[in-house]
């Protein structure tokens, strides 16, 4: 009963939170993929009914198998700001979840930004990490540019913004994400929002917002009313990929056409359901995605860090590993914190075995 009462009052706090932000939007009419308030995917996505979404709902909240959650302790490598200025270029370390620090050209680039103990409108309920950062955002040297996917909880952190506003030189976001950080009190001359294809420049590095299949939204009224996008990283010869959120699509066999290959591309393996395949890829969808991007190593994120679907903690990093060895695809798994070298990315080990 506990547990019920908490998760209602979670949905009204995301509704009475952000139905602020769910008033008159702006209009994104050069936008390809916007119409009528909305942004829309290439290909249109199953509409779910009511009922339809409570199940979903029940079972994602209330209807949890064994094993979702660690129940050891996550292997996490302390990170400090001595480390990271010493550390050599072209380095990344994976934060947690979908949040990836990396250094280029002397420069520090931050993808998703989520430090807070929750990914949810409240930090009494809602899904709680694993494991801290390696890192806390004060520690952290200045930042020259965060880039954001789009705009749920688990990638879009009000708190950690707040705290990296002052020490982070530009925002690149998808069209409408920027709009919410500018209404949060970011500087607007900081924040730079892209539609698909567009791209940025910032500090000899090139960012190509690039498409995704998902959906966006932080409360039930502003569903879809911002963008969701993956991006392209380029500095020099080196060629990244960040997949944010997204369903398996064929979209990335375009990207990889145009943009690939990539040294490294940073996908999506989690969080993963049949009843949502639209919106987020089965391991078998990841590795394919891989396959059509042209990456060289394979590195899955959007694993390790909350508990969001009804798979067990560790399946998704179990099942990319079988399918990358039957598929010979190099696959690297560091440990949160651990210093990866992009430019020569090494296997790391399988680390979530120890954990139990």
């Amino acid at each position: 009963m506990r547990i019920l009462f908490a998760t209602l009052i979670l949905g009204v706090a995301a509704i009475m939170t952000y139905c602020s932000l769910a008033s008159a939007a702006p209009a994104y009419s050069p936008s390809a993929h916007y119409a009528d308030g909305k942004f829309r995917n290439a290909i249109k996505m199953r509409e779910y009914s009511l009922g339809e979404m409570v199940g979903l709902w029940w079972n994602a909240m209330l209807n949890k198998p064994a094993g979702t959650m660690p129940l050891g302790a996550i292997p996490v490598r302390p990170l400090s700001r001595a480390a990271l200025l010493a550390a050599p270029d072209r380095s990344l370390f994976r934060l947690g979840h979908s949040t990836m620090l990396f250094k280029l050209g002397g420069e520090f680039y931050l993808t998703d930004p989520v430090f807070s103990e929750r990914a949810s409108p409240v930090q009494w309920a809602g899904p709680k990490r694993f494991h801290a950062p390696p890192i806390g955002i004060a520690e952290l040297p200045p930042i020259k540019a965060v880039i954001l996917s789009h705009d749920h909880y688990d990638h879009l952190d009000h708190a950690a913004i707040m705290a990296l506003a002052a020490k982070t030189e530009h925002f690149l976001a998808p069209l409408g994400v920027g709009d919410r950080l500018i209404d949060w009190g970011v500087d607007a001359g900081k924040v730079r929002q892209l539609d698909w294809w567009q791209e940025a420049k910032v500090g000899g590095v090139r960012f190509v917002a690039t498409p995704a299949q998902h959906f966006s939204g932080r409360s039930l009224r502003d569903r879809d009313t911002t963008l969701w996008a993956s991006w392209v990283i380029l500095h020099d010869e080196l060629r990244l990929f960040f997949s944010g959120d997204s369903g398996y699509f064929k979209g990335f066999k375009e990207i990889g056409e145009r943009f690939g290959p990539f040294d490294v591309a940073m996908v999506e393996t989690g969080a993963y359901d049949k009843q949502w395949p639209d919106v987020h890829m089965q391991p078998e969808e990841t590795l394919q995605a891989f396959l059509d991007l042209k990456g060289k190593w394979l590195l899955p994120v959007h694993n390790g860090t909350f508990d969001l679907a009804l798979h067990r903690w560790q399946d998704p990093l179990e099942r990319i590993a079988a399918l990358a060895a039957e598929k010979g695809v190099q696959l690297t798994t560091p440990e949160m914190g651990e210093p990866l070298a992009l430019a020569q990315p090494h296997a790391g080990q399988a680390w979530w075995r120890t954990v139990e």
